[in-house]
């Protein structure tokens, strides 16, 4: 059995959600609350990330397998879904498994060409690197928002804005998260299904036009052509990461999948 770090709070059919690369359950705080009204939230620590000890083997799709022995053990049947960045792989995964009720990415992986997907690999590889060398000093360097704005802005639209403790917190999820680089490896390899494989699923698909990691302009075009039967929503200010930018938005995303 799969045991996964989870928050899990509120009525209602039940939501899992689903972080990225070099996070946590935390990211979605800013909506948790929102959520919890309407859904039994459930938001879970992948392995190897946040509280949730790593796997003998980390990639893409085994933690994709170790989320399905979670919520079969956990008795989660049939939930709505939601993922941010890989996350949002994740959940597509599960979806073409037939295990959701209905999906919503928030700037999902594997929607890049090489190029793309090399970016982002290497963005994010430097950003750890630069992250543990300056570690020390992050508490002084995020406590304003010129520093956030330069160390943060590869993952929020409007880092400025992000709350000084946020801002340190994530920047030690990133350095705490064991799984992170063999995750990010298998970036090369991790591949969606065929589009069949979501017929019939109700399929959301989320890009803030400030993404720079996964670029909006190239990536949310490009998943636009792979699912034309999705909806595609733009959320104008938002960056990757776009629940702290834009939470009335991203919630309002999975509360109209109850209507």
């Amino acid at each position: 059995m799969t045991k996964l770090n989870h928050h899990r709070v509120g009525s209602g059919d039940p939501l899992v959600l689903v972080h990225g690369v070099g996070s946590r359950w935390q990211v979605w705080e800013p909506i948790i609350d929102t959520l919890a009204a309407s859904f039994e939230v459930i938001a879970v620590d992948l392995p190897g990330f946040g509280g949730s000890a790593p796997l003998a083997h980390t990639t893409v799709s085994t933690l994709a397998d170790a989320l399905v022995d979670f919520l079969a053990a956990e008795g989660i049947q049939n939930p709505h879904l939601a993922g941010n960045s890989m996350g949002g792989g994740i959940v597509l995964d599960l979806a073409a498994r037939g295990l959701a009720r209905s999906v919503t990415a928030y700037s999902p992986i594997a929607f890049w060409d090489t190029a793309g997907r090399v970016w982002c690999q290497q963005a994010l590889g430097r950003a750890k690197q630069l992250s543990k060398v300056l570690h020390p000093a992050m508490p002084a360097l995020l406590g304003n928002a010129a520093g956030r704005s330069t160390f943060l802005g590869l993952v929020f639209g409007k880092p400025w804005a992000v709350d000084a403790r946020v801002a340190v917190d994530t920047v030690e999820g990133l350095l705490g998260a064991s799984g992170f680089d063999a995750a990010l490896a298998s970036f090369t390899d991790f591949r969606l299904p065929d589009r069949s494989a979501f017929d019939g699923i109700p399929i959301t698909i989320a890009w803030g036009n400030r993404d720079i990691l996964l670029t909006y302009a190239t990536q949310s075009r490009r998943a636009r052509a792979v699912l034309p039967g999705a909806r595609h929503v733009t959320l104008h200010g938002s960056g990757h990461t776009p629940f702290y930018d834009d939470p009335a938005g991203c919630a309002r995303l999975l509360l109209d999948q109850l209507e």
